[in-house]
């Protein structure tokens, strides 16, 4: 159990420290483009995962996520990068761009996950099966942090860009959302599958909304890098 443990968790590491620095170094290097050196004057642009770690998100609960679920799920989240948007150059336009940095890195990295597949054979065969597995969950992991971040609800990036393109009444009403944004996913993702599964009915966001286009990616991915 402890063994099994420790390995879901060593190919956990990598991907997860790796995914979050680079979707939040995306998010801040291209508002410091556009504007905004807020992120950049924190040292936020930077590729040094500790400049990112949340002691909570990023740490305690993954692992205890990973515990309690014997290895099955893995959740977490990062020090969200500070954009004072209305230094952006244009705010609202802008606003759509950064937010879709941090998800367009995580779909990068998925892309470079695949390739990085061609070059296992060049490794013993003990260590080429442990990198197969890593850059099969730094691939999986980041289709989901990209199609998750998407969903439209403030402060996720999904949430951001709704924002920049809904009217401007629209936006300021849907904007006070964010306070209660972490309660809201709380809720879709953990009480509501429990509480829906004691009347039969099993309501899943995952399996319903995030799952489907993470598997069409992961298909298109495969095909692109020449897996088939």
């Amino acid at each position: 159990m402890i063994a099994d443990l420790a390995y879901e968790a060593s190919v956990w590491v990598v991907p997860v420290l790796i995914a979050i620095t680079f979707h939040e170094a995306a998010h801040g290097y291209v508002a410091w483009k556009l504007g905004d050196d807020t992120a950049y004057r924190m040292r936020r642009v930077s590729f040094n995962p500790f400049r990112h770690i949340d002691s909570f998100g990023t740490v305690l609960l993954p692992a205890l996520l990973l515990f309690l679920s014997g290895g099955r799920i893995m959740f977490g989240y990062a020090k969200p990068v500070p954009v004072n948007f209305g230094r952006l150059n244009s705010p609202r336009r802008d606003m759509i761009l950064v937010a879709l940095a941090g998800p367009a890195a995580n779909l990068a990295l998925a892309v470079i996950s695949a390739v990085l597949f061609h070059f296992l054979q060049l490794f013993p065969h003990d260590v080429s099966m442990w990198l197969a597995e890593t850059l099969r969950r730094s691939l999986l992991l980041n289709l989901v942090l990209a199609v998750f971040n998407m969903l439209p609800l403030p402060p996720l990036d999904g949430g951001r860009i709704a924002v920049g393109l809904l009217p401007r009444a629209l936006a300021l009403q849907f904007a006070r959302l964010e306070r209660y944004g972490m309660l809201i996913l709380i809720l879709l993702l953990f009480i509501l599958p429990t509480l829906s599964g004691q009347f039969g009915m099993g309501v899943n966001l995952f399996d319903v909304v995030i799952w489907p286009p993470v598997e069409l990616l992961y298909s298109l991915i495969i095909v692109l890098t020449g897996h088939v």
